[in-house]
């Protein structure tokens, strides 16, 4: 798709100027005053905020205890700060705050690695090196991410910081170069693809920030022209994954990472080529990719979770509103500018990257002006993931089916999710903190990656196994008038020391009425099915009232029992009370629920 148009192109891919440059008074001026009074206001904030300084011992520690958070605290902080600083001096324009940008720059080119010690690999899922090499760069995304900052960071202010720090903005492009665009040009890693190797947010993600680190510098022909060659290479082994429908197996999270990134990705294309690319908006699957988003929105900041996917994430804003403007979906550029509005239009984005912060500023207004009313999806099954969506006035239901080989996979096909009237009713956990055991082989170790946390049957405590063999099948949906429904079985998920003939669930969303499940089974062992809550359940013979979302009245269990689960990761709990709660219902042979919503 990228590279067969790439091929065409005559001209070589030039710089472009996405931003106005900081000495340009009339652009910046132009931007809102409320907005700029709080953009100068956290850039004074800055001024007074210490560099966090990188130790050994903190890279380090993520080999020693597998976590990751003390190192990438302070890493992190950095270049908030930094960014923060930028963007006050691009909207002050006085020069107040170039001795601490030129602070920052230096303490990010004094670094040993830009990359994190849970990526400090040289190949794909190998062990991490305890330590950074310097004369050996590693492109993981936030090295690649360091790059754009600091290419940005020369196009907005190379003048100002040169007459600041005579030889700052030197040092800037040697460690540019030889930490980012020479690693790309003559080495290969993992994510910019090759063959039938899957991808990730990563391909794009990288890919968007190596092609800015190009455009933004001063480079020769050649090397934008093969900088660009590679970057198509890598988006079309990206979008080599995806079905045409556009879903994203990662989730919803992971969409501002993924498609997202590969919107920006071919904006910038355009900007070196004078819109070459502009006519891939037109094509079936980057279309579907960008409505994604929209069709897995529940209501507020409630998106559906699948895979290690939080259910709460930040609401969408300029990148969603100018996606859907370039593919001219009117509905996610009218979703996305409802969630701006929610957020804040003159509140400060908190993003890490310069380019998606210094995007939200300059489309401020455009987005103030869209007065159009988002619009509710209609119910959808993706194929190319195996998801079903539906709504009705009080619920919104999903179901996975697929496989158990997804990208950040949990072991969950065949799982419900549900709200009710916007709150979580049937739910999955999504993930907590990532550490050493999250992208291991003690993955599935983790509680929340096992499929008796989700809402699935276990048979004498045996779950589901990961990998692409374990997968729904014989699966049948129907979408349309008073009824959405799909019907899977699910045996072939469950390793055969599990002992599951049959296992076929029902599932149909009756349009105004509620949701029926089937679950009806043949095997060795007894099920036990587990649903997973977050408000404490009242339980009264075959009844449970979940209070504030309604009540599921079931028919076929010998037994019904409650389990606290308590919740102490912090990124968790971001989402969830201290307290989890999962149904345990016990069946020998088939079981019914009917689910309505509180009166």
């Amino acid at each position: 798709m990228f590279a067969s148009r790439f091929y065409s192109l005559e001209e070589n891919p030039k710089g472009f100027s996405p931003f106005p440059v900081g000495i340009d008074r009339s652009a910046w001026n132009a931007l809102p005053e409320a907005l700029c009074e709080k953009l100068i206001e956290k850039g004074d904030t800055a001024l007074k905020t210490p560099w966090p300084a990188l130790s050994a011992s903190e890279y380090l520690d993520f080999t020693r205890t597998g976590t990751r958070v003390l190192f990438e605290e302070k890493y992190f902080a950095r270049r908030h700060l930094l960014n923060d600083l930028v963007i006050a001096e691009c909207v002050a324009g006085q020069g107040l705050y170039l001795d601490a940008i030129a602070d920052g720059v230096w303490a990010v080119c004094e670094e040993s690695g830009w990359q994190l010690p849970a990526h400090n690999a040289y190949i794909r899922d190998a062990v991490q090196i305890p330590l950074p090499d310097p004369s050996r760069p590693v492109l993981d995304i936030f090295a690649c991410e360091t790059a754009a900052g600091l290419g940005l960071i020369y196009h907005l202010l190379r003048t100002g910081l040169e007459g600041a720090a005579p030889g700052i903005t030197d040092r800037l492009l040697w460690e540019l170069n030889r930490r980012a665009i020479t690693p790309y040009l003559n080495e290969h890693f993992w994510w910019m693809g090759s063959g039938d190797e899957p991808m990730c947010n990563w391909t794009p993600w990288c890919t968007q920030n190596m092609l800015l680190a190009a455009a933004l510098t001063p480079q020769s022909d050649e090397i934008r022209r093969t900088v660009c060659r590679q970057a198509v290479l890598s988006l079309d082994s990206f979008l080599k994954d995806y079905d045409d429908d556009g879903c994203c197996d990662e989730g919803a999270k992971y969409y501002g990472h993924a498609a997202l990134c590969l919107f920006s990705a071919t904006e910038i294309l355009n900007g070196m080529t004078n819109e070459f690319f502009a006519p891939l908006y037109k094509t079936e699957k980057i279309r579907n990719m960008a409505d994604y988003i929209r069709q897995v929105h529940v209501a507020d900041d409630y998106y559906i979770n699948f895979a290690d996917c939080p259910p709460i994430i930040n609401p969408p804003g300029a990148l969603e509103f100018l996606f859907g403007k370039r593919t001219k979906n009117q509905a996610l550029s009218a979703f996305a500018a409802e969630g701006a509005r929610r957020r804040g239009l003159y509140e400060p984005s908190e993003h890490l990257s310069l380019y998606t912060r210094l995007t939200e500023l300059f489309s401020t207004a455009e987005i103030e002006a869209c007065k159009a009313k988002p619009k509710a999806p209609e119910d959808r099954y993706f194929a190319g993931v195996g998801m079903l969506t539906a709504r009705d006035d009080r619920f919104f239901l999903a179901v996975k089916t697929g496989d158990n080989n997804d990208n950040h996979n949990h072991n969950d096909t065949g799982s419900v999710t549900l709200y009710a009237d916007g709150k979580p009713f049937l739910i999955d956990a999504g993930v907590g903190s990532y550490t050493r055991d999250t992208f291991s082989p003690r993955r599935y170790n983790i509680w929340t990656m096992q499929s008796a946390y989700h809402n699935l049957p276990t048979f004498a405590g045996i779950m589901q196994a990961h990998g692409a063999d374990y997968r729904a099948r014989d699966i049948h949906y129907s979408i349309g008038g008073r009824e959405t429904s799909i019907s899977m079985d699910i045996a072939a998920a469950y390793p055969k020391e599990a002992g599951v003939r049959r296992y076929r669930r029902d599932v149909r969303m009756k349009k105004g009425v509620g949701i029926q499940i089937t679950d009806d089974y043949e095997g060795k062992h007894p099920a036990e099915l587990s649903l997973l809550l977050c408000c404490r359940p009242v339980i009264s013979g075959q009844s449970v009232q979940i209070p504030g979302r309604g009540q599921i009245i079931i028919q076929g269990a010998d037994a019904i029992l409650l389990e606290d689960i308590p919740v102490t990761d912090p990124v968790l709990l971001k989402a969830w009370p201290n307290v989890l709660f999962r149904l345990l219902i016990s069946f020998s042979h088939k079981l019914d629920m009917a689910i309505t919503p509180s009166e």
